[in-house]
């Protein structure tokens, strides 16, 4: 008596569909032009953002030990008074020029990746008209 017994299993589509994510994660990964693009844009969107906000933050930081001393709630006398005023003028600096800091990373970044960017929404865009 010879029985050759198999057994067979498919996964439902729900878990095939894991099955699927799951090995999506571990194939190597093509960036689509159209991902390229997104990341792109999104690289030139963000630039200069952490520059300004530390020089900002930092200048804000500056402006409030200042007024502290101005106001005399830390150290007392003609000394704190003064450097408090000093402090607040360096602390205010430090916040007006945040902004035009980010302005110039900014246009850096977007000069840098112009071209690049051009070209693939020049691409994407013939891609579209040409499929309809």
């Amino acid at each position: 008596m010879n029985q050759d017994t198999t057994f067979v299993y498919r996964y439902s589509a729900k878990d095939n569909k894991e099955v699927q994510e799951i090995r999506r994660k571990y194939l190597p990964h093509e960036e689509s032009k159209l991902e390229e693009l997104k990341r792109l844009d999104s690289i030139v969107q963000n630039s200069g953002m952490i520059e300004s906000l530390c020089i900002g933050v930092g200048g804000v930081l500056v402006f409030g030990l200042g007024l502290c001393l101005a106001m005399q709630v830390i150290g007392s006398g003609m000394f704190a008074v003064v450097s408090g005023v000093l402090l607040g003028i360096i602390g205010t600096a430090g916040m007006v020029v945040a902004y035009p800091i980010y302005r110039k990373v900014f246009s850096k970044t977007k000069e840098q990746y112009a071209p690049r960017i051009l070209e693939l929404t020049a691409e994407l865009t013939n891609e579209n008209n040409s499929a309809l």
